[in-house]
């Protein structure tokens, strides 16, 4: 028996569906991910086993369907908890929402879509790539470069359910060991990339967050070519942190709320100790509001970048 096993995983309200489909959408790697306007799935490795998953909001109640291949019925426990975060099913919407509105010039944003949450990769591993891959690009090119490590890299899914997911992202062994000239990044870059992977292969990085964000980004930071903001960024999207915020990121320092002349990257930082310990809440308001607002501009020469939310 190869059938897949169906779940359902609850959560408060409110949640928007449709928030997550436009950021899956955004960032979408073929035959890895597969996003449709009612669901979304992606392939998966996990510990021993590789898989994958599909979930779809139910029309009728607060709960997302989730159904995870048989393959990897021993790790579905751990399975489940993964996507609840990815997400973010278990956060309280109201109490963050309040937290926030007590800011003058966040408020007029949290009360207007209370129901914002942190969407989160499913693999840390494999957003700290994408976050390596998109330092001073456009999220189009860092997808384009990605799907190329993926071309290059991945490996088949055994019993993939469908051309539309059939291929797994490649390991960090993978990513280290590789000839990757001409995958479209910098070669300073590239090799930030690949000691990034070569440090999570032997085990000499933990890319965990057991220890909270701010250790993480620490571990991270003492890597050749990772910032500050790459380091909160995969904190934020790869672990969905609730606390996590890269100040420097465009957008967050040039979005409409703070007038013409923006805010700087000190100025934030301080003024978003209020927000704590939602911060990365108030990131996605504050994207959300840079993507209403912004006109397109040339990224700074930092490796900071909007998010587009």
């Amino acid at each position: 028996m190869n059938d897949p096993i169906r779940y359902e995983l609850p959560y408060r309200e409110p949640w928007d569906w449709q928030q997550f489909h436009d950021h899956f959408a955004l960032r979408l790697l073929p035959a890895v991910e597969h996003l449709d306007d009612g669901s979304y799935g992606r392939t998966f490795r996990f510990r021993a086993v590789t898989g994958w998953l599909q979930v779809r909001p139910l029309s009728d109640r607060p709960a997302l369907e989730l159904w995870l291949s048989r393959s990897c019925a021993a790790e579905h426990p751990a399975l489940v908890a993964r996507v609840r975060k990815m997400f973010d099913l278990d956060a309280d919407p109201q109490a963050i929402t309040a937290h926030l509105a007590r800011d003058a010039l966040l408020r007029p944003l949290a009360l207007e879509k209370p129901e914002v949450r942190v969407p989160a990769a499913f693999d840390p591993f494999e957003q700290a790539i994408r976050a390596i891959a998109g330092q001073q690009v456009s999220i189009k090119a860092a997808v384009t470069i990605t799907r190329r490590l993926v071309e290059r890299l991945g490996e088949p899914l055994p019993d993939a359910p469908s051309d539309a997911l059939a291929q797994l992202f490649p390991t960090p062994e993978a990513i280290a060991d590789a000839s990757l000239l001409g995958i479209g990044m910098p070669a300073k870059r590239l090799l930030a990339m690949q000691r990034f992977a070569e440090a999570v292969a032997q085990g000499r990085l933990a890319l965990d967050i057991e220890q909270g964000t701010e250790d993480l980004v620490e571990r991270l930071c003492a890597l050749p070519g990772i910032g500050p903001w790459t380091a909160e960024y995969i904190a934020l999207r790869g672990f969905g942190a609730p606390d996590a915020f890269p100040a420097a990121d465009l957008g967050l320092l040039k979005a409409p709320l703070w007038g013409t002349a923006g805010m700087s990257a000190r100025a934030l930082r301080a003024r978003a100790d209020a927000w704590r310990p939602f911060r990365a809440y108030a990131a996605i308001h504050i994207w959300r509001d840079y993507a209403r607002g912004s006109v397109p501009m040339r990224p700074p020469r930092t490796e900071s970048l909007s998010d587009g939310a």
